[in-house]
């Protein structure tokens, strides 16, 4: 099984990005998404004061801009970095409001149509002749996932079982891989998720690049040998299948699932807002429009109470859950919904250490650590606590690069450096598991 890239001529790289725009786009447009993003602008601002912090929560509610960090405008406070996504119509205006506050902005992209028209987080070089060639530096839809996780259950058949957990909302299967030597039934486990978010497509592509790793190296690194032998790992390359297909055939930047409200037209449910812990309560919203909408009630999403059922069912093997996010660089652990110690804090906090100095060595790249609650901020209903509550002793949020030069549309040429940096410290945090740590 070759996964390598192979260098191609000019003509050939172009073949396959015609194909990308012909499928991705409807019968008779002629731009990405329709060219609905032409003109929209990505602005950072730092509000230094009470005022200011005021009067960018009048702003977002005015001009209903999307807010791509923090994910919600109540997490927004006195030196809170803020990224936010405006309309072409509503920049101008907003832009005069700012100057007019005299609030310090500064524009992080011009005009995100040209982003992403140029290749900087849509495919750009593809290798289609067989998926045996298939390429880990550039993002994949989901049919190209699903259709790689069947090709490696049919020839990796020693490491790798693919099997299904159940059905999203528009009844997608929910496909897992379920990679390791096969021993005894009763060996400790590893659950790994990632897209839980629609429009973080970097997480996706670094569940793959883990898989790839693991293939390629395991007869050769004594480190993945021993990881692969002790452990299973049970792999969801995109937990929320429905909001990814969206975001690569009608809204890039979206993040929700794609249920149905019956008494409001907007669609989906966060599902890092909807899990049974503490459900609903700070930094989730109950207004279904919002990101940050919690749904009717706990596990209302088919995807989470699939995921949720499975954890349940195996947690007395599954001993860590690492759920893979965009964008903040940030290695997570709980408490998300309260600032409090954990009572394993000790162990925790040691493999995040070392995790992170891991992932530092190879490119430089800095990435904060700690409890959710402090370093990021106070969200409810997560999986990550959710899984820890319920007995998985090691419990971990990455948020992969970047910290917001490209946000949500990192390029492609980055993929690999960002894989290959988190695969070490996802080596470090399951060595550690390993251990007598408990």
């Amino acid at each position: 099984m070759k996964f390598l890239r192979k260098p191609r001529s000019q003509p050939a790289a172009f073949l396959p990005l015609c194909w990308l725009f012909l499928r991705i786009l409807q019968p008779g447009h002629s731009h990405l998404y329709n060219n609905r993003y032409a003109g929209d602008k990505v602005i950072r601002l730092i509000p230094k004061t009470e005022e200011e912090t005021y009067a960018l929560k009048k702003i977002h509610h005015q001009f209903k801009v999307d807010l791509w960090q923090p994910s919600s405008i109540s997490y927004v406070t006195e030196g809170t970095v803020t990224d936010v996504h405006i309309s072409q119509n509503a920049s101008r205006a907003l832009l005069a409001f700012l100057q007019e506050a005299n609030i310090q902005y500064k524009i992080l992209v011009e005009d995100l149509q040209k982003v992403l028209e140029n290749g900087n987080s849509l495919p750009t070089q593809r290798n289609r002749r067989s998926l045996s060639e298939y390429n880990y530096e550039v993002y994949h839809s989901l049919e190209e996932i699903q259709s790689w996780m069947h090709h490696l259950n049919k020839t990796h058949s020693g490491l790798i079982h693919m099997f299904s957990i159940g059905r999203s909302y528009e009844g997608r299967p929910l496909f897992i891989l379920k990679l390791g030597r096969k021993s005894r039934a009763d060996k400790r486990a590893v659950w790994m998720d990632c897209g839980i978010h629609a429009r973080e497509w970097i997480g996706p592509a670094f569940c793959q690049w883990f898989v790839r790793e693991a293939l390629l190296t395991y007869r050769s690194d004594a480190a993945m040998r021993k990881m692969l032998k002790h452990l299973y790992f049970y792999i969801m390359p995109v937990f929320n299948v429905d909001g990814y297909h969206y975001s690569w055939t009608h809204d890039r930047f979206w993040r929700k699932t794609r249920s149905r409200n019956l008494r409001f037209h907007c669609r989906g449910v966060d599902a890092n807002r909807n899990w049974k812990v503490k459900w609903c309560d700070e930094g989730a919203s109950m207004h279904p429009c919002d990101d940050t909408y919690c749904g009717p009630f706990p596990e209302s999403e088919p995807e989470v109470k699939a995921v949720a059922n499975f954890l349940r069912k195996h947690r007395k093997h599954i001993r860590a859950y690492l759920s893979f996010h965009a964008y903040a660089q940030m290695l997570l652990y709980p408490y998300s919904y309260k600032y409090a110690t954990i009572p394993n804090f000790n162990c925790v906090e040691s493999a995040a250490y070392k995790a992170v100095k891991a992932l530092r060595s190879v490119y430089g790249v800095r990435y904060r650590y700690g409890p959710a609650s402090r370093t990021l901020y106070v969200s409810s209903g997560s999986s990550m606590d959710w899984a820890y509550k319920n007995g998985i002793p090691y419990a971990f949020a990455f948020e992969l690069r970047d910290t917001g030069h490209f946000g949500f549309l990192l390029p492609e040429m980055l993929i690999r450096p960002t894989c290959t940096e988190t695969m070490l410290a996802v080596k470090n945090i399951t060595m550690h598991l390993l251990k007598k740590c408990p």
